[in-house]
């Protein structure tokens, strides 16, 4: 049907075709307009899609993770993704299994390094960090280093053990092309508001871990393509030289009096050696969020939810989680910056254990404070004025094993005076103040919710999620006016 607008049209002269058109230019004509007007059909679909996305991406919330490294940003996201994207976590369990090995063998090999040195009569490397550190935990006992005796059966089980050195580097090979060594000397930055700078004079105490810049590249993978039979048959096979090292008393004097910081979960690892050092070992739940695995990249991940607190408008017949892990370290800090606008909610997280410890990164810094200066700089940025804050008052468990070993906080926090030194108190004092940062610092008011945590207790942590997930979403309907 063609259209013949009306004389009264302003537009009726331009629609009029040409005079005198021959019937070749008619069809040259009409084959531009059909052209023009699919270009325009398109234009109109880009739109509509443009909004549909837009209409998505506002449902969506948007959640990270913060904090300074180790404070259990990683695990907290491995508690989210086991318990609400159980497809995902199931598919990538076999590709942990390297991960845990190299846990495994890192701390092994960490060990027979503590050994060579003692035997040698070596001096740490950071003989002077440990010297003038303010742990209690980190003070070199000169009348005690005589004590040790070390006996044939020590040189032996170094033979024995000495091929994990060549299964290390093996597993770092198999963990992919994404992985890549932590650069020691990049500009460090103590909030992610800061300009990072480099200092020639700060003291670091390590000397750079393995890393990789995300899971994906490392666990999302067939399980057969991620793990190697001779590293298990290998591991195996040196099960029982692997724990006798382990239980050693005189190789565990050694560990404390070199004050060799292992990571937090290689304890639960080599304890765990008859179930992990066997032919057919199986990842467990606990193995994935116990397992080390540094990440210098962000990491992305999508989490929904089918049920809730409420009934509200979803999308899709879910709620839909954004959940990004950023990298801890200062001297990754900078990079948290672009992810702060639309944020609706932080996870905080705060080791409470760490108030005797210093940076790896620097190590004039204390990491409690270090964690104290993150918290104020995020409560008052006016960027983040109406983001959810959320303060994960992180490993309860280790504050508590450090209380009972005699540690004193009041020795490295003298405001904490002549109250108990026990968790309870502890914990009560630490959220007091936290809590007092967010009020005075917040430049516009909002609830505080903190909550003391164990995330490697993965149990208490699901139920402690549940309670992030409703308030978060009760937060968020609100602010969007749909509550």
């Amino acid at each position: 049907m063609v259209f013949h607008p009306p004389e009264t049209d302003p537009f009726y002269e331009l629609m009029q075709p040409p005079p005198n058109e021959t019937p070749a230019q008619m069809t040259a004509r009409m084959k531009r307009e059909a052209d023009a007007q699919r270009v325009s059909d398109a234009i109109d679909e880009d739109i509509k899609h443009a909004r549909n996305v837009q209409r998505k991406e506002r449902s969506i919330v948007k959640l990270l993770l913060l904090g300074q490294a180790e404070s259990g940003k990683s695990t907290t996201l491995k508690n989210f993704r086991m318990r609400y994207a159980p497809t995902a976590w199931e598919r990538e369990r076999s590709g942990w299994r390297a991960v845990v090995q190299l846990n495994v063998v890192r701390s092994i090999v960490t060990i027979l390094g503590v050994l060579e040195a003692e035997m040698s009569g070596d001096v740490p490397y950071d003989i002077e960090d440990l010297l003038d550190d303010d742990s209690e935990t980190t003070k070199v006992d000169e009348m005690d280093r005589g004590a040790l005796r070390w006996s044939d059966r020590h040189q032996l089980l170094m033979i024995k053990l000495a091929p994990l050195r060549g299964i290390d580097a093996d597993l770092k090979r198999q963990l992919g092309s994404g992985a890549e060594p932590i650069q020691p000397s990049l500009p460090l930055a103590a909030t992610p508001f800061d300009t990072p700078i480099t200092n020639p004079n700060v003291r670091r105490r390590t000397l750079g871990e393995f890393a990789v810049r995300s899971w994906g590249e490392v666990v999302d993978k067939e399980a057969e393509c991620r793990s190697m039979d001779s590293v298990t048959m290998t591991l195996a096979g040196l099960q029982n030289e692997m724990k006798a090292l382990w239980t050693d008393r005189t190789v565990q004097t050694a560990l404390e009096r070199r004050k060799m910081r292992l990571p937090d979960s290689a304890g639960f690892f080599l304890n765990e050696l008859d179930r992990i050092a066997t032919r057919d070992y199986a990842v467990t739940d606990d193995d994935i969020v116990r397992a080390r695995l540094r990440t210098v990249g962000i990491q992305e991940y999508q989490i929904r939810f089918k049920t809730g607190p409420i009934d509200a408008p979803r999308l899709d017949g879910a709620w839909e989680w954004r959940i990004y892990d950023v990298g801890g370290c200062r001297t990754t800090r900078a990079a948290w910056l672009p992810f702060f606008e639309n944020t609706h909610a932080i996870i905080f997280l705060c080791p409470v254990s760490c108030f005797d410890e210093r940076l790896e990164e620097d190590a004039s810094v204390n990491r409690l404070e270090d964690s104290t200066i993150l918290w104020q700089s995020i409560c008052s940025s006016k960027l983040l004025a109406k983001t959810q804050l959320i303060l994960f008052m992180n490993k309860c468990d280790l504050l508590k094993r450090k209380l009972k070993r005699g540690v004193k906080v009041k020795k490295y926090l003298p405001s904490y005076g002549d109250r108990p030194n026990d968790v309870m108190n502890v914990v009560k004092y630490l959220r007091e103040k936290f809590k007092d940062m967010q009020r005075k610092l917040s430049p516009i008011e909002r609830h505080a919710y903190i909550y003391p945590t164990t995330v490697t207790d993965t149990q208490a942590t699901a139920k402690t999620l549940e309670s992030v997930r409703d308030g978060v979403l009760r937060e968020n309907l609100v602010t969007s006016q749909l509550l």
